[in-house]
């Protein structure tokens, strides 16, 4: 009897006419909802008897209550890196395996990186908008080379976005949980205290992932740490950072700007409080989305469900949960 396969939430549509949909195809029954379940309960009835969800949107939460429902799930392959849309202690205990495609996107993260940091230091979306009003600002601009860059979490994004940045000819710093002196010198890195690096750093970059001992990890006495000057760059996770700290250090001006591509609320409603703000750069969690990034991650998903299914076993770098059921 072939697995049961289901894609609960390919919406906005990435895997739906793609190579890693054709091959999904080959590995079971395949079910993939091309709309958002609105509620947890629609998102139920649509995984209740699978036996693997490939997951594509993190607004889909697998949480206790849906895990609870779903008897015949054995196995969540996520596409991304990011697990925190799973209450992966809930996983572990029922038993489901749960799979995610690390340093995928990587590179693409890590030029998003680069790119908002340097619209936010050259207030490029300002001189846009101005020039194409008729106008012609003239506005004071930041220039990076010669700058500290201070890189919160060194995994396979931090580590492109350290290279990238000596390439502007910043310094860069680290913090990281594991730090070494073999990571420090082959990612040209100083390792500091996260406090020496929020005090000295000209921009600091977060780039760690989303779990129990990581969420609210910047508080508001963090930013006041920071130089008044300093600029703030987050393509990681909004629950990374206490809620209103960085709100509130712009506002009162505790740092000079941030550029970010994640938000406590997605979509960003268009009455946010960070809208109004003239000094941040926003753009629509989309640091991830290349041709590349995109089809090398969807691939790497389905080899996950294609390896759990088949009892090769999945690659012990992919595995997050690894279950019994």
């Amino acid at each position: 009897m072939s697995a049961k396969i289901i894609v609960p939430d390919d919406y906005p549509v990435a895997i739906s006419g793609t190579e890693a949909e054709k091959k999904l195809l080959t590995l079971g029954e395949v079910k993939i909802y091309n709309d958002r379940a609105e509620t947890q309960n629609d998102l139920i009835k649509r995984i209740k008897d699978a036996q693997v969800v490939v997951n594509i949107r993190a607004y889909s939460k697998f949480n206790r209550d849906v895990l609870n429902e779903c008897s015949s799930l054995r196995m969540i392959s996520i596409w991304g890196t990011g697990t925190d849309n799973v209450d992966l202690k809930a996983a572990k205990q029922l038993g489901i395996t749960v799979t995610n495609t690390p340093g995928a996107n990587a590179l693409s993260v890590a030029e998003h990186t680069i790119a908002i940091m340097l619209a936010a230091a050259r207030q490029i979306p300002l001189l846009d908008r101005g020039t194409r009003a008729g106008e012609w600002p003239r506005v004071e601009m930041t220039q990076l080379s010669g700058k500290v860059l201070g890189v919160i979490g060194l995994g396979a994004i931090g580590r492109h976005v350290a290279r990238m940045a000596r390439g502007l000819g910043m310094e860069v710093v680290a913090w990281t949980r594991r730090p070494s002196p073999q990571r420090a010198a082959e990612s040209g890195v100083t390792f500091v205290s996260k406090e020496q690096l929020l005090k000295t750093s000209d921009v600091v970059s977060l780039h760690l992932g989303l779990n129990e001992e990581t969420r609210g990890f910047l508080k508001k006495e963090d930013f006041s740490l920071m130089k008044q000057t300093a600029l703030f760059v987050n393509t990681a996770r909004a629950g990374l950072i206490e809620e209103g700290a960085l709100l509130d250090a712009l506002q009162e001006k505790k740092i000079a700007a941030a550029a970010l591509d994640a938000y406590d609320r997605e979509p960003l409603p268009a009455d946010d409080p960070l809208t109004a703000l003239p000094n941040v750069v926003l753009t629509p969690h989309n640091a991830g989305m290349t041709p590349e990034a995109t089809n090398t991650g969807l691939m790497m998903t389905v080899e996950n469900a294609g390896d759990f299914l088949s009892g090769r076993g999945v690659k012990a770098e992919h595995l997050v949960v690894e279950g019994t059921r």
